[in-house]
This record gives structure tokens, sequence and C-alpha cells, in this order.
């Protein structure tokens, strides 16, 4: 079977209602929420019953410089959510919080919550918190 066409088991769909719930309470309205058009991470973002786009840049074999462009990082005006693939998410993160490690491990349903700031001058990516479905 195609990878990009393999659907969330069921304990999938029962993490992304899980996650999906606890996000709810967190994000902003006005929120961006770009998806992998694969069948789970559609899944996953039709979970959160918020709109959100498809975006071909986010299937698996992305890259890091293509998922940065798609979120505008860290030019965007508002919080962006993105809901793709292992291991352009780790390669991403690894890059943004200046890790020497290629990539960082990302479990599945988890969110990464990152922040651009800027102090003395200098911009910051801050590591707000990271969620794992299984600790709801």
């Amino acid at each position: 079977m195609d990878d990009t066409a393999r659907a969330l088991t069921p304990k999938g769909e029962k993490q992304a209602a899980r996650m999906a719930a606890w996000l709810d309470r967190q994000l902003p309205e006005g929120l961006r929420v770009l998806s992998s058009p694969s069948r789970r991470t559609e899944q996953t973002a039709r979970a959160l019953g918020r709109k959100f786009k498809m975006r071909a840049e986010l299937l698996p074999g992305g890259s890091v410089e293509e998922l940065l462009e798609l979120a505008q990082w860290p030019r965007a005006r508002g919080a962006v959510l993105i809901v793709g693939h292992q291991p352009v998410l780790g390669q991403t993160i690894a890059q943004l919080l200046g890790l020497q490690a290629p990539e960082c491990a990302v479990r599945k349903g988890a969110v990464w919550w990152l922040r651009q700031r800027e102090r003395l001058d200098r911009c910051q990516t801050v590591l707000m918190t990271v969620q794992s479905p299984e600790f709801l």
C-alpha cells in the first residue's frame, strides 16, 4: 500500500482526538493549520475541527527549507500548526533549536510548540512545550 494512502489506526484516531481536545484549549483564533495531504495527516488535522489547507510540500520527502517557507518562519504573523511527517519535522526542530543531532525524535501524534522571539537584538527560538497524546 502507498504510505500516503495509509489511514490512522484506531489507536491513532483516539490519540488524534485527545491531542485535538488539548490543542483546542491552547490555540489562538486565527491559527493557520497546514497539513500534508497524506490520508493519516488529513485525518489528524480534521480532528481539530478547524479549517486547514493541505500542502504537497509537507508530504514525506519534503525539506526543512520548504517547511519553513510554507510556515513563513520566522516572519509569520500569528500561529501556524504543521501536521506533517518524520524525518523532516525532527530535522526542522533540530535546526531551529540549534541541536547538534541532524534531527529530533518526534513521537507520533506529538506536538512541539516553538516560538520565535527577539532578545538582546538576537532572534531566538524558544521551545514552549512538547506534548504527547499518551500523557493527556
